[in-house]
């Protein structure tokens, strides 16, 4: 060999000690230069015991091998990073998912509850504004003076409603008995007798019929609006 081409010596144990990788490239270098065409063996501890052929790698091609099982040391360690990192994300993302969903969950009960709580709201605050007015009792009463009555007991947001059904049922006929059904009144109570929870004189007081039909819509649906709702839907209520 010639001075020039004269190389360093490594020790190839310490290749197999760094890096696998490594002494698998060096063993394809040796397979060219040793003229082998079988294949490199894997077993590291192998390949350092032919320190002979080893030794006779140029440097410029040591130091290729080298940098070649840096690379794939790096190459490794990212792949594992990444794939550490696309768990990390998955688990965080199913995390996330949960909480959202449980929120959600609480934030529709919490709508729900208000909801509630509104339409309770509104039917005390209609009961509580429906006025007990006392009424001159008459032998008659016209259509004029019964929707008099009822302005004056029924609040003014539902009054229209409240009007509808009444309009539909009885024409405001406070007398009006359905010749099939016998129901009875304004609102066509059946029996008629059940406006008596609210006054004996139901068969011919107005305002006690009034006071009646306000308190069923009421508890009943909520209010005469939604009881009109319920009506157009059914043509009863």
């Amino acid at each position: 060999m010639l001075e020039g081409n004269r190389v360093s010596r490594i020790s190839v144990r310490g290749f197999a000690v760094a890096s696998a990788t490594a002494v698998t490239a060096v063993g394809a270098v040796t397979g060219v230069a040793s003229g082998s065409t079988g294949q490199p063996s894997s077993d590291a501890e192998a390949l350092a015991s032919d320190s002979t052929l080893l030794a006779d790698i140029p440097a410029g091609q040591q130091a290729q091998v080298q940098t070649a099982s840096l690379t794939q040391q790096a190459d490794a360690q990212a792949i594992a990073a990444d794939a550490s990192a696309k768990k990390d994300a998955e688990a965080s993302a199913r995390k996330q998912a949960a909480e959202d969903a449980v929120a959600k969950q609480k934030a529709a009960k919490k709508a729900e509850a208000d909801a509630k709580a509104r339409k309770e709201a509104e039917t005390k605050a209609s009961r509580a504004s429906v006025r007990s007015t006392s009424f001159p009792v008459q032998g008659s009463y016209t259509i004029a003076q019964i929707q008099a009555m009822a302005t004056q007991m029924v609040p003014s947001g539902q009054f229209q409603c409240f009007s509808n059904i009444v309009d539909h049922e009885s024409s405001w006929n406070y007398k009006a008995v359905n010749a099939s059904s016998g129901a009875y009144g304004l609102f066509q109570a059946l029996p008629g007798s059940k406006m008596s929870s609210v006054g004996s004189d139901w068969q011919t007081n107005p305002a006690t019929q009034i006071k009646w039909g306000l308190n069923y819509m009421d508890s009943r649906y909520g209010s005469p609006c939604e009881a009109w709702s319920f009506w157009q839907a059914n043509h009863w209520y």
